[in-house]
């Protein structure tokens, strides 16, 4: 047995202590041989001594210089501790002193592939395959290269057939379990990781990602479980306990979700991802008010400069009663000026009938903070409803005056147009929100083309035994669904609002042109249905049921449902085609659809609306129409509309939740004039819908 062996047996055993002392009493009897700081460095590596493992390998180069395996293990130790520019060095002094150096080129490969540069990864794939073209890592490498490449089933393909040949490549496994991520195949990505873990039990990133695979799958509590573990390290982290906790409240356990919180609260209470998911725990378990008022009072005694923890604590006291009061003058003492307490403040003494307090701490807040909108519109509100109205347009066009930049002086001249509104002078409101739409119109999305006549339909088949409900929520611009999506996703629904980000979907739900594609038969019925179900699996649900809030409707689309989603209804917001269009006018829209006059958005809405009432009126498909005309500024109302829709018990979301009050039911007359004959083409379809001619 040679000098090194019980170093080498040690390492292949794991048994880190027992490789450490080998080594280290190697590199006691022979100092300068290179082989015993290399297994030192290793025995240090396994350890967790990052620092004195490269030590021992630098030591290594310094006795044999030429060797390139060990500027390679160097590498390894600096991507160990993420050190990127160095292992990058490293390797390729490993390459220039050999260049068929294999693993060199691999790992050049990944750290490629890390930072993006995709041709240069395929450059050293290439390069790597010359040398041992049937190697498992070659194929690691070029299947993760596919997949980022976005060809997610090639990748897949490759890394398969590798994984089958070469079962205990970790490698191969490890790049086969992201293949499946990417594909959205999660059930299949968390097996892939599992068999990680199972080599490597002690890896926390394999153990998070399985956690997270969990959460995804709709499966909380499992996440949880599998995270548990963790805590029983007495370094866990804040960090760590937050993602227990927000796991265990998923899974409807908010009592084991409670102290893992408030340790984490403790340890950081500047966290505002742990405090939010704090106030909702106690929101969620009886007679928690005592505990979280306790507890934010003794974490703002510490850290009473935390403005989170502040408006916090302003939810667990009466809206705008003496206790909230008290909490925020608490607030001002704390931070005196502090913009929001000052709104606290001012909402406290609005609130109370204290117009002319909440005059002045609007005047303080724009005193510390010029063009503050809320506080500009309380000003404004109290010029109007003394009667000055010429003051209040002045005070307003001075800020348009003052912007300083173009989207400021854009949401100041829309601000403009509301005073305009509440002057009396509809003409100026009309003229001004219609140039600015105007303006809008070459960066807006196009207005989706409708379909003609419905034809002969399908018949409606039988959704499965057990199907997860689907329900597709649509509103056209100006009926204010977004008020039904606040309240759903405030009600912790299944609601999906994806379609409205900045990573939607990629369904055939999603594209404008669907419609067209639909009626000149390249887009068959079926097909449509699967990309929608195909999407699913990447689109974050937290369960088997979905509520999906869409772009646009068309009634070219029930073909899609009578036949191939029998287990989906429709849940349509409407008003007043006429209100509609005018809060298209003034506020725009969820979808910011391009109106490049009201006229031609009054054209498109008519059609739209008129499907709506095609629908209804022969019942096309199970749906549920929520007229918003006399509740879309009242919460209780909308939430009491969407559960006698779907039979089900959605919570009143409170006060204030639903946004600022928007234009009330008729308001349209006070512009029949200016938009005549844009109303006009509405008139037909308000009739059909139930709405007064005039």
């Amino acid at each position: 047995m040679s000098d090194h062996a019980p170093t080498i047996d040690a390492l292949r055993r794991g048994a880190a202590p027992e490789a450490l002392a080998a080594a280290r009493e190697a590199v006691a009897a022979q100092p300068d041989d290179a082989t015993a700081q290399r297994m030192l460095a290793a025995a240090l590596r396994l350890s967790g001594e990052m620092d004195a493992a490269l030590e021992a390998i630098d030591r290594a180069i310094e006795l044999t210089p030429d060797d390139p395996g060990l500027h390679l293990e160097r590498a390894g130790l600096m991507l160990d501790g993420r050190k990127l520019d160095e292992a990058e060095a490293s390797l390729a002094r490993s390459i220039g002193l050999d260049p068929n150096q294999f693993p060199a080129y691999i790992i050049q490969g990944q750290l490629a592939l890390g930072r993006g540069d995709l041709d240069e990864a395929e450059r050293l794939a290439r390069t790597a395959a010359r040398i041992a073209p049937d190697h498992p890592q070659v194929a690691a490498l070029e299947g993760s290269l596919a997949v980022r490449r976005g060809d997610a089933d090639r990748g897949l393909a490759l890394l398969g057939t590798a994984a089958e040949r070469h079962p205990d490549d970790m490698q191969v496994r490890h790049a086969l379990a992201f293949a499946y991520l990417a594909k959205g195949h999660f059930a299949f990505a968390e097996q892939a990781f599992r068999q990680l873990l199972a080599k490597q039990p002690r890896s926390r990133s394999l153990r998070f990602m399985i956690a997270d695979l969990l959460r995804r799958q709709g499966r909380p509590a499992e996440a949880a479980d599998e995270l548990s573990p963790l805590l029983d390290d007495p370094a866990a982290t804040p960090g760590l306990k937050r993602m227990v906790g927000q796991a265990e409240l998923q899974a409807g356990r908010p009592e084991r979700a409670l102290p893992l919180l408030k340790d984490a609260l403790a340890a950081k209470p500047d966290d505002r991802a742990t405090l939010v998911a704090l106030v909702d725990t106690w929101r969620r378990l009886p007679e928690a008010g005592d505990d979280a008022r306790n507890t934010l009072d003794a974490a703002l005694a510490t850290h009473p400069g935390v403005d989170a923890l502040w408006r916090a604590r302003l939810v667990f006291e009466p809206f705008a009663g003496d206790a909230a009061r008290a909490v925020v003058e608490r607030w001002q003492a704390a931070m005196p000026d502090h913009v929001t307490a000052l709104e606290a403040m001012a909402t406290i003494h609005r609130q109370a009938g204290e117009q002319d307090a909440a005059e002045a701490v609007a005047r303080r807040i724009v005193e510390l903070q010029p063009g503050h909108t809320q506080a500009e519109l309380r000003l404004v509100d109290s010029l109007i409803g003394r009667g000055d109205h010429d003051g209040a347009i002045s005070r307003v066009r001075s800020l348009v005056d003052q912007a300083q930049d173009e989207a400021a002086r854009a949401n100041l001249r829309q601000l403009l147009g509301r005073v305009y509104d509440l002057a009396g002078r509809h003409d100026d409101a009309a003229t001004l929100w219609t140039g600015l739409q105007a303006e809008k119109a070459p960066r807006g999305l196009p207005l989706p083309a409708h379909a003609g006549a419905t034809g002969e339909l399908p018949e409606p088949v039988q959704a499965p035994e057990g199907a997860a409900s689907v329900l597709f929520l649509w509103g056209a611009p100006g009926s204010l669904v977004e008020r039904i999506g606040t309240t759903l996703a405030l009600a912790r629904a299944p609601l999906q609002p994806d379609r409205f980000s900045s990573a939607p979907p990629r369904d055939g739900l999603q594209r404008i042109d669907t419609v067209g594609r639909l009626e000149d038969g390249s887009l068959p019925a079926a097909e449509l249905a699967r990309s929608w179900r195909d999407a699913l699996p990447s689109r974050k649900l937290t369960g088997p049921h979905v509520i999906d809030w869409l772009l646009w409707w068309d009634n070219a689309l029930l073909p899609v449902m009578r036949a191939h989603l029998p287990e989906a209804e429709l849940m349509i917001a409407i008003r007043d085609p006429r209100d509609m269009l005018l809060d298209w006018l003034a506020w725009g829209s969820p979808a910011p659809y391009a109106m490049t006059s009201p006229k031609e958005a009054a054209d498109w809405l008519a059609v739209s609306l008129g499907q709506v009432a095609d629908l209804h009126e022969n019942n096309l498909m199970r749906h549920h129409l929520i007229r918003m005309d006399a509740i879309s500024d009242d919460p209780a109302a909308v939430s009491r509309a969407i559960a006698e829709a779907l039979q089900a018990t959605v919570p009143d979301p409170g006060p204030g939740s639903l946004g600022p009050a928007r234009f009330a039911a008729g308001h349209w007359r006070a512009y029949a004039e200016p938009l005549a004959e844009a109303f006009a083409v509405l008139t037909p379809v308000a009739r059909r819908l139930g709405y007064p001619e005039a």
